[in-house]
């Protein structure tokens, strides 16, 4: 599995080839990962990752100082990494996590060798522009060739998978591919713990990226909008390269007694965050699923989300929360007043309907497909996106 991210890293992409590995793992497939040393300490080594035993292949890195954690292989050692990697293992497949760097090279030395490649697309180019320090006037041409570079990797590939349908539309319009699989990324949802007890405040919970395109500052413009009377208090967990614009603005908004700026938590911590919350909010733009909301949704929260990329088809509106104009603090305010003034009641309605919608995301069921797909086996896009029917009693 060749993975431009992978733990100890704190983004999705990393947490979910984390979590397919274990789970092969699990099943009783040889996994190794080969990814960017974490420090500078480098070479092949046995990992354990979600208390499962897996062989890692850690390459030179080096740190990516415009980003806050990111370290990267360099790009022209791809290929010889990847031809050492594979003549030293002799895999069955090669699951490509990226494109950018380390996947480019196995996909080439994969098809060379006559190996089955599957890929999994978690980049947008949009996304980590930002961390290019390039001028305004490059944007459109570096996410041009950046797309184009996507596809030299991904033609190499017998199949190709995104997170959601619509991530697989974005992907095909993108590049000109066609045939991707929608397969969610998938959780546990056993491992997180739903509060139907009576709220005794109103707490309003982030997790991702602090990163510009996670669109926090939208969130912290709406809790200023908040009525004083709700008392709504803010926790933001994860960190990232706005965590002290961010802080600033909730000190400029006059709010910074109500948000709660927790860093990186444990995974213990977070499930607590979620419990103990009353209704989590996404304001990102650009999310091709989004780990988190998922997350959230197993541990019963409602959700209030942008109306952007793949939310809609975790957040159906209405039913396990709302729907915001992306970008829109007065909207964002609007959608999460409705849910912090809701009788109890229809608060449980709200929770229920999220525990029903994300149980069609199980972990197991995305590795059983991936297992499919490493087979040559055809498979149908699990059924993650369809409009849940009311329970009936």
């Amino acid at each position: 599995m060749g993975c431009d991210t992978f733990a100890p890293d704190v983004n999705g992409a990393a947490r979910f080839a984390e979590r397919l590995a274990a789970g092969l793992v699990e099943r009783g497939h040889d996994v190794h990962i080969v990814a960017p040393a974490a420090s500078r300490r480098h070479g092949t080594w046995v990992e354990e990752h979600l208390g499962r035993k897996l062989t890692a292949h850690r390459l030179r890195s080096w740190r990516w100082y415009p980003h806050d954690w990111l370290r990267f292989a360099l790009p022209w050692t791809s290929k010889a990494n990847a031809r050492r990697v594979l003549d030293e293992v002799k895999p069955d497949v090669v699951h490509l996590q990226s494109h950018i760097v380390i996947g480019r090279g196995l996909a080439y030395e994969a098809q060379k060798r006559g190996i089955r490649i599957v890929a999994t697309n978690h980049v947008m180019p949009e996304n980590i522009i930002e961390f290019t320090r390039l001028p305004r006037f490059l944007h459109h041409t570096f996410v041009s060739l950046a797309w184009k570079d996507a596809r030299k990797s991904f033609d190499r590939a017998e199949a190709i998978t995104t997170p959601t349908r619509r991530a697989a539309e974005f992907l095909e319009k993108a590049t000109g591919l066609r045939g991707i699989h929608a397969i969610s990324c998938g959780i546990d949802a056993h491992n997180y713990t739903p509060d139907f007890g009576s709220r005794t405040a109103n707490r309003i919970l982030f997790v991702g990226r602090v990163t510009g395109e996670k669109q926090i500052d939208v969130l912290l413009k709406a809790v200023k909008l908040l009525p004083d009377a709700l008392d709504a208090k803010v926790e933001i967990v994860g960190g990232g390269d706005q965590f002290k614009n961010l802080q600033a603005l909730a000190e400029t908004l006059g709010i910074a007694d109500r948000v709660a700026f927790l860093g990186y938590v444990t995974d213990e911590e977070l499930r607590a965050a979620y419990t103990r919350a009353t209704v989590f909010a996404m304001p990102s733009i650009a999310e091709l699923q989004s780990i988190a909301t998922m997350e959230a949704m197993a541990s019963g929260l409602p959700v209030v989300a942008a109306d952007a990329m793949a939310l809609p088809h975790l957040v159906h509106d209405g039913e396990n929360g709302f729907l915001f104009r992306p970008g829109d603090a007065q909207d964002l305010a609007d959608k999460l007043k409705s849910v912090l003034t809701l009788p109890q009641d229809e608060l449980d309605a709200l929770k229920n309907a999220s525990l029903r919608i994300v149980a069609s995301h199980d972990i197991q069921t995305t590795i059983a497909t991936f297992e499919s797909l490493y087979r040559r086996e055809q498979v149908a896009d699990p059924v993650t996106e369809a409009a849940v029917e009311p329970a009936t009693e």
